[in-house]
């Protein structure tokens, strides 16, 4: 029995040593190597938008020097310009309209009669949310739009997973803003005028979704920093 008790401490010691080798005074259960699947994501989007604004800082540097002597005529450079500002790849500046959306929360019950009481699936944005405001601002003559600090392009997907939103690389969380450059008017006008905005506006007055809709003034929106290569399948051979 003493030597069976021995044995069972000296192998109680040994899993001790190893464990205390291995870890080297850290916790196991918190290694780098054991990070949640949203942290990597999260540490993804940031590189994401730091290698952008390293792109767009070279993108500006080669365009300067290849305006210095590129051998083009006058006429050449102004056709050039104008395709860059329908592209969205330079800034752009006008009066501008900001819509933002956001989460109910999350004990919102209906404020209405007649409305069930909210699944959790009511209270979120989702992506058809979004894609109505970015369609109907489109519709009602926007010269160009950002959504977050980024800005869109023709292709440009407005996506979600769950009610996190994907962006060309990088993880936003609600509440979301969509800025649009144009008449301030007829942005309102093409707002109001969705079917699909009108839609989610009976969740905004039955459950408590959150809906703003701002007239800024001047405003500058960004040129798109990203790569405007195309990514595409091709069959195998």
């Amino acid at each position: 029995m003493r030597i069976l008790t021995a044995a069972v401490f000296a192998l109680a010691g040994l899993i001790f040593f190893t464990s205390f080798n291995t870890a080297k005074g850290t916790d196991i259960r918190t290694d780098s190597s054991l990070l949640k699947l949203s942290d990597l994501i999260q540490e993804r989007s940031r590189k994401n938008k730091e290698l952008d604004e390293s792109n767009a800082a070279l993108r500006g540097n080669v365009e300067s020097l290849a305006e210095s002597d590129d051998g083009s005529t006058k006429a050449q450079d102004e056709r050039l310009s104008g395709l860059e500002k329908r592209a969205g790849t330079q800034k752009l500046t006008g009066r501008a309209v900001t819509v933002t959306l956001n989460d109910a929360p999350p004990n919102a019950t209906a404020k209405l009669p007649g409305y069930p009481e909210p699944q959790p699936d009511y209270l979120v944005i989702h992506q058809q949310d979004l894609q109505a405001v970015v369609n109907a601002l489109w519709q009602g003559g926007a010269k160009g739009i950002k959504v977050m600090d980024q800005r869109l392009i023709s292709t440009s997907a407005v996506r979600c997973v769950g009610n996190t939103l994907i962006l060309q690389g990088r993880v936003y969380s609600p509440p979301y803003k969509i800025t649009a450059v144009g008449d301030p008017g007829k942005l309102q006008q093409a707002l109001a005028a969705s079917k699909a905005i009108q839609t989610y506006m009976v969740y905004v007055n039955v459950y408590g979704l959150g809906w703003k809709v701002t007239d800024d003034g001047p405003v500058t929106l960004p040129g798109y920093s990203g790569t405007v290569d195309l990514h595409y399948a091709k069959p195998v051979e």
